[in-house]
């Protein structure tokens, strides 16, 4: 009896040991493998079904602040003279990876950083939506770009920026040979040398901002979006190409909307007058009113 005691509390202490082991997650740690899951609804393992694949994903369905959210005018608070988003991005050398439903541009050792209430946020990598993932008033437009950043302790913010067929996207033109070359021979990394964050052009000082998550498994929460209001263009075809080097062959790969729960959204504008108080909420730690972008 003796040792069957002696051996629980052995297992207990293990378990205590290694349980923070199991919670070191960054925030923004994406799945880089994704032929676990598909964003077609109805199947086994579509949207609806991505928090019942693994256990380490349950937040997909159980979450309260998930993500893409429609960004509704009536529902907006609008917020100025906050503070200053500055962006300070350099050239480092990049990988494209094809991660099954995406194409991902990683930046070895990050491109530089974006500061938010002094808090420097390291970017990380860059990948296509398409369609959009959020809206704006219910409308959705034909690619959304997300810049992934984070801290050294894993907090995350995402930049999300959008776009209508239209001219070409210079930043997205420049990568065009090597999305060619790995739709070709279907490799799934691809070194392409060094590449420039500045060639992302962001243009307008209207942005929104909430908190949500990852809009992949394993959807973690308390990401902070901001989500430029201005609608960028791109070629088609080069969205075509986008969609054609992924390994699914699928038309689309934007998850569903998601509730908002609530949720505060912020609309960050110099020329209207705040529109309601500052809700003083501890998830709003970080503001700005206009972007100012740098080259290291």
């Amino acid at each position: 009896m003796g040792r069957m005691i002696g051996s629980s509390r052995l297992l207990f202490c293990i378990f205590l040991f290694t349980l923070p082991l199991f919670s070191l997650r960054t925030a923004s740690e994406e799945v880089e493998d994704e032929s676990e899951f598909n964003y077609v609804e109805g199947s086994k393992i579509g949207p609806s079904r991505w928090g019942e694949i693994r256990p380490e994903w349950r937040t997909c369905k159980n979450g309260s602040m998930q993500s893409p959210i429609d960004l509704m005018s009536k529902s907006v608070e609008i917020i100025s003279h906050l503070g200053d988003l500055r962006m300070s991005y350099r050239p480092s050398n990049a990988t494209l990876k094809n991660r099954g439903h995406d194409i991902m541009l990683r930046w070895e050792g990050g491109a530089g950083s974006m500061h938010i209430n002094g808090t420097e946020y390291v970017l990380q990598q860059c990948h296509w939506h398409s369609p959009s993932e959020h809206s704006i008033d219910g409308k959705r437009f034909d690619v959304e770009l997300h810049l992934v950043h984070e801290t050294p302790n894993g907090e995350a913010a995402v930049v999300g920026i959008m776009y209508k067929y239209g001219p070409r996207d210079t930043f997205l033109s420049s990568i065009m040979d090597h999305l060619g070359a790995i739709a070709e021979t279907g490799e799934a990394e691809k070194a392409i040398g060094v590449v420039h964050p500045k060639g992302i052009k962001i243009l307008g000082r209207k942005y929104y901002r909430y908190i949500g998550s990852l809009t992949t498994p394993p959807c973690t929460e308390n990401v902070k979006w901001i989500i430029f209001q201005k609608v960028m263009t791109v070629a088609r075809k080069h969205v075509e190409l986008l969609r054609d080097s992924v390994n699914d062959d699928a038309e689309l790969n934007a998850r569903p909307l998601q509730p908002v729960n609530g949720r505060n959204i912020q609309l960050y504008t110099r020329e209207e007058r705040t529109r309601r108080r500052t809700i003083e909420d501890p998830h709003y730690q970080f503001s700005a009113d206009h972007v100012k972008i740098e080259e290291c």
